[in-house]
């Protein structure tokens, strides 16, 4: 049994001032003695604009967000995932969720696969291939309570991706979002809860929220989901954080009963 923390924050294009909101939600999260603390995509740095963001972008090595978070991993003795820094490598930005270990180190990391690339209205259209280098790995990570499976939002409406990651053997997955708020009233919930029962696995979905500098509404509802479908913790809109505590077990005893993942 582990407390996870998911925090949910209205980032943007201040870096320093995204991880100050970022840091006082993580020691909040912290002080309710959460072990596992998770944040939303492009937590470091929102935005769409290329040419920005090539300016803003360093290394992992360099990256101020990542660092510092690192060292409150290590000062703390905390597991901690950022949903997603913006890494710059070859002229290329991933977007990166970046899993942290309890020493500070980088245990794993994992680039967002599938890319947002929709037109949802005249006004609302988003083409993240123009401006990210997509991912080709699947990652998961031993936690010291069992497997992890890694993915970011647009990721959720690919069910063969979490399938996958559960056959591997993660009883928890972990989809940190900035979900349009067009979007996410309709498909939010219906999506974090299918991946959850169709593999019994825990759902651990951070979320940005509100109205962003750039003008884009994301939805929020962050949220932490049973391996049944149950949400457990939710978070409407505002910044903040949720935790609940996660039992590996339930999992285990899900899929023993109704063993689907057996299935090709």
């Amino acid at each position: 049994m582990f407390k996870v923390a998911c925090i949910q924050i209205s980032s943007g294009k201040d870096i320093q001032k995204n991880f100050n909101i970022s840091k006082k939600l993580i020691l909040k999260a912290i002080k309710q003695k959460a072990d596992f603390i998770t944040t939303p995509e492009t937590s470091s740095l929102f935005g769409l604009n290329k040419k920005e963001l090539l300016k803003k972008t360093t290394s992992m090595k360099k990256d101020f967000y990542l660092k510092e978070v690192q060292k409150m991993a290590r000062q703390y003795k905390k597991w901690i995932l950022i949903g997603s820094v913006l890494i710059k490598e070859n002229k290329r930005i991933k977007n990166r969720s970046v899993l942290i270990n309890t020493k500070g180190l980088i245990e794993t990391y994992y680039d967002k696969i599938h890319m947002y690339d929709v037109s949802l209205n005249k006004n609302e259209k988003y083409f993240e291939s123009k401006i990210f280098s997509a991912g080709k790995i699947l990652k998961t990570s031993n936690l010291p309570w069992g497997k992890l499976g890694l993915s970011i939002c647009y990721d959720v409406r690919f069910p063969n991706m979490y399938r996958k990651l559960s056959k591997r053997g993660s009883l928890f997955i972990t989809v940190p979002s900035a979900f349009t708020k067009t979007t996410g009233k309709k498909h939010w919930h219906t999506l974090l809860k299918a991946r959850a029962i169709e593999n019994f696995c825990y759902i651990i979905a951070p979320a940005q929220h509100g109205k962003h500098w750039n003008g884009r509404e994301t939805y929020g509802h962050s949220l932490i989901i049973s391996p049944d479908g149950n949400i457990l913790k939710e978070l409407k809109k505002g910044s903040g954080i949720i935790t609940a505590n996660i039992n590996p077990n339930i999992s285990k005893a899900l899929r023993k009963k109704i063993p689907s993942l057996d299935e090709n």
